[in-house]
């Protein structure tokens, strides 16, 4: 766990060009004072829809580190995976994250829901864990509900766990994701969820669970703030509580899996962590790919046509692109701006750049070009585009991910 420290900062990188101008933005970071560990995230169905491998994140970010003479911890995530997809990201990475979403709301057997209940039945009625206003009640219906819900999953996630683990002869950290269902989980359950892990043996570095509000591609939260706020610091109190409870990691933090870009929480999670003297991890892929993009339209020429090409390609394709992500999506198509209607490209980027003040930002065309990093990767141009645009692209995700994101989530 030293080697994932108190901050830990998940980057994507849909097309590995990018590991210097990412690591730049954390080593700022650590200008300040405040270190800040970088964790290269690529997740399988990313791979397949780009064609790229498993090593290629760690000759990347090994790249990157050598370049610029990173002397820090750094890590190289196996996201979303399970016992189906691990198998190729075991020589290469050393943070994986198992996703058990497709086992939530399926039972275990019998026989494992009795040998839990064993180690969990004490817990029945009403305890108080520090912080957290209200008891915690957990009447028999409320236990089997859970059972129901989330016990299998947690058995999947050893299962994960210990295959990595017997074939990992070096340290690695181990995230659970329960982030990808329909509904937010209570404290309840997640103090359930985070004793199924400790009975199964899983030594969980960091939990990414789900939250109230809309965490949708690439665009801003959409949400009840103070809803978030009150969630995320009972998640914390019960992740402490937790640690002591179970023997769980004592550093064990909490993941959120931001879909890039939630500016209006960072804030929040920044006050929250510095009051509780937290830890915490995030994540953000796609806004890389985005920069990239803007960087592009921004160089004019033959660049600014590729850029328009993909928007032209995405429209035409719009079903396709969409299709994967259509729970994470808020696009108003009506609101699309036309392919050709865009004479320039500053008008280009200026719409899809992030900044909320603009009046040029349009956050449907943003949502619909985070998904249509696959048409890039089909261009034979593209990477030859990635290499003579070079410095102007490095500038914008440098500053993206350090001005907009890092800067505003970590605490000094």
């Amino acid at each position: 766990m030293a080697r994932l420290g108190k901050y830990s900062f998940g980057t994507g990188d849909r097309f590995g060009k990018e590991g210097k101008a990412q690591l730049r933005a954390v080593l700022k970071m650590q200008e300040k004072g405040i270190n800040v560990i970088p964790v290269w995230n690529k997740s399988n169905r990313e791979h397949l829809t780009v064609g790229t491998k498993a090593p290629e994140v760690r000759k990347e970010a090994d790249a990157a580190v050598k370049a610029l003479e990173y002397k820090g911890d750094y890590l190289v995530d196996a996201d979303h995976i399970g016992l189906k997809t691990v198998e190729p990201y075991l020589p290469v990475s050393d943070f994986f994250t198992i996703d058990v979403a497709d086992f939530i709301g399926k039972k275990a057997s019998e026989k494992e829901e009795q040998q839990f209940l064993q180690f969990f039945e004490k817990y029945l009625g009403d305890f108080k864990i520090p912080g957290i206003e209200h008891k915690i009640e957990i009447s028999k219906m409320q236990l089997q509900e859970m059972l129901d819900n989330f016990l299998l999953a947690m058995q999947k996630a050893g299962e994960v766990y210990r295959l990595i683990a017997s074939e990992k002869t070096e340290e690695f950290s181990t995230e659970v994701s329960i982030d990808e269902v329909e509904n937010p989980q209570t404290p309840v359950e997640l103090f359930f969820i985070l004793a199924a892990l400790a009975f199964y043996e899983v030594p969980v570095n960091t939990i990414a669970p789900k939250f109230t509000g809309e965490f949708n591609k690439g665009v801003d939260y959409r949400g009840d703030l103070q809803q978030f706020e009150k969630e995320f610091e009972e998640d914390l109190l019960v992740l402490k509580y937790a640690v002591k409870e179970f023997g769980l990691p004592q550093n064990l933090k909490l993941s959120v899996h931001s879909g890039s870009d939630k500016f209006s929480i960072y804030p929040v999670m920044q006050k929250l962590i510095k009051k509780h003297d937290a830890g915490l991890h995030l994540k953000t892929a796609g806004t890389t790919w985005l920069e990239e993009l803007i960087g592009l339209a921004e160089s004019e020429g033959d660049a600014f046509k590729f850029a328009k090409a993909i928007y032209a390609e995405a429209l035409e394709r719009y079903d396709e692109l969409t299709r994967d992500y259509a729970e994470v999506l808020s696009i108003d198509k009506g609101n699309l701006p036309s392919a050709d209607g865009f004479s320039s490209g500053k008008e280009f980027a200026d719409a899809l750049r992030h900044d909320q003040k603009s009046d040029s930002y349009n956050p449907n065309f943003r949502q619909l070009l985070h998904c249509a990093y696959k048409l890039a990767a089909e261009k034979d141009n593209f990477q030859g585009l990635l290499d003579k645009h070079r410095t102007k692209i490095e500038e914008n995700v440098t500053y993206n991910l350090y001005e907009r994101h890092l800067k505003n989530i970590f605490p000094s």
